[in-house]
Formats: structure tokens, sequence, C-alpha cells
């Protein structure tokens, strides 16, 4: 093969016409080479030339990115699944923010480099005890959210937030989180600030979180919140997923009842699913606040 290769650049004196290059490769060989590599090396090399921009397109490459249970997903989201649509078409339609459950408060998305399956339901996607008086709570729009909006929480005696999703994840463990901020949320000179004057009652008693899963398993944390100015993502608990082929029932819970005091100046943006292994990216970049834990992962006999 390689002496057959050789002869194709070398003319009827025996002089070589030219040196071979990249786009001489063959289309199936370099699909079989790039579909090791992560989709955006993939979509970086497709811009070499026409052999690397066809051989990015091939259905197999894409198969490995794609969850196993895609078609799942694709029709939880689309409610159908188209018949026409290639491989790396469904890898980036999955890879956008999408809404389901026809409403506008829950985007689920694959992460671009890892095609690991990311959730967020928004403030206004959740059951929140006193959102409807405007003494307790406000919605403030902000580039901030990727719903554009948040709930602050001016004063309270009760906190209590409580959520639910169910939803087709692939196999694997997932981390919740609940995304906060003490302090207001504003802009100022075209960049976001903090007021954290209304900020009090969070250094008393401590948060806590609570996970319920269809698959019997329940863990609960508890947290002071501190750190103004600044969002974290409080972890709620780690919930395992063995049958991809049917829904998992996620409730979760964020109380703070102790009615000795009040507490306040604190916005609430959204809760977030992401695969276990993230918690370490998160860490690095300084958004993760532990939890400590009170009961984690028991499971019903």
């Amino acid at each position: 093969m390689g002496a057959s290769f050789s002869a194709l650049f070398i003319d009827q004196d025996g002089v070589s016409s030219s040196s071979p290059c990249l786009g001489d490769l063959p289309e199936s060989c370099v699909a079989s080479i790039i579909q090791h590599l992560d989709p955006p090396e993939i979509c970086k090399l497709a811009k070499l030339n026409r052999a690397f921009s066809a051989a990015s397109w091939a259905d197999f490459v894409w198969e490995s990115k794609l969850p196993p249970n895609y078609h799942i997903l694709v029709h939880k989201i689309l409610g159908f699944v188209p018949q026409n649509l290639g491989k790396r078409d469904i890898y980036t339609m999955l890879c956008r923010p999408n809404t389901f459950d026809g409403g506008t408060t829950k985007k689920v998305w694959l992460h671009k480099s890892t095609g690991g399956v990311c959730m967020s339901i928004s403030s206004k996607g959740l059951q929140i005890t006193g959102i409807d008086d405007r003494r307790y709570w406000n919605h403030i729009p902000t580039n901030e959210s990727r719903f554009h909006s948040i709930a602050y929480l001016r004063q309270i005696w009760w906190l209590e937030v409580n959520g639910e999703v169910e939803f087709p994840f692939p196999v694997g463990t997932y981390s919740v989180f609940f995304r906060l901020q003490l302090g207001r949320a504003s802009r100022g000179f075209g960049r976001g600030i903090c007021d954290p004057k209304q900020v009090h009652g969070w250094d008393i008693k401590p948060v806590r979180f609570q996970l319920w899963t269809s698959g019997d398993e329940h863990s609960t944390c508890e947290c002071s919140l501190s750190e103004a100015g600044k969002w974290f993502h409080y972890h709620v608990g780690d919930f395992n997923v063995e049958n991809p082929n049917s829904s998992t029932k996620i409730n979760l819970s964020m109380t703070q009842i102790d009615c000795t005091h009040t507490k306040g100046g604190l916005c609430l943006d959204s809760v977030v699913i992401y695969p276990s292994a993230f918690r370490e990216r998160l860490k690095h970049k300084g958004f993760l606040k532990c939890t400590k834990p009170c009961c984690h992962m028991l499971h019903s006999i």
C-alpha cells in the first residue's frame, strides 16, 4: 500500500513530481484519526483542507461523541426525532441551551468538549415561599444569568425554595448546585457590581440543602452563606443514573426556617446539574462552595 501511495507522486522519468500533503490523505483515514479528538479540535482541523472538512461530517465520528441515549434526549427536547439530520448537526443542536417541558425556565445542553449533559433551572422555575410578595422577593433583570433574570431576597423570616425536574439523563454520576450570591446584583459603568447593604442573618444559622431522586437516593447538607459579591455554586448532593432509557425524577430544596431572626440580601439565580467530574473545574475556578453533609446518599431498603 505504501509503494502504491508513493507511486502517485513519481513521473515517468522516476522524478518526484510533488510531495505528499495532508490533503492527499483519504477521507476515511482522516475520519478514523479525528474521531479520537475532542469536538472543538475536530472543528478546528476541519478548516485545514477539503479532506479534513469532509471527514469532520462523518456520522461515525460524531456517533462516538453523542450520549448513548441521544435519540431519547432529542425526542425530549423537540418532541420528535429528525430523520435526515446528520450526527454532527444533532451534536451541534444539543450543545445549544434548549428548553424543554413546554416552558422557558429549564434549559439543557451538552458540554461542547466532553458531551456531558448539563442542566439549569431558573429561579422562576422553582417554588419559592413568598415570591409574590414584593416586601420579601423581587425579580431583577440581569446579564449575569443565562435566563436574564434572578430572584432577589430583601428580607424574610422563613426561607424555603423547592424544585423538581424529570429527565432521561445518560448513565453517570451528577452533581446538583444552587447558584447564589450574597448582595444585590446590578450594573454600573458597564460592569457588574454588588450592593451588600441588605446582607444579614446568614452567619447565625446554616442553610440546609436537600436532594431526593426516584432512585431512592437522598442527601442532606448544610452551609453558612458567606463572601458577598461573588456567585458561588453551593453543592446540594450527587445522584447516580444507571438506566438511561427512563427518566430520573429529582426533588431538591434550600431552607433556613429558624424564625428567631430574619435574613436577606440574597440573589438566587438557578439550580444547575452537571456531571460530577465538573466539581473540580468549579473548585479550580473558585466558584464552588462545599457544604457539610448531614447524611449523604442514603438508599432505602
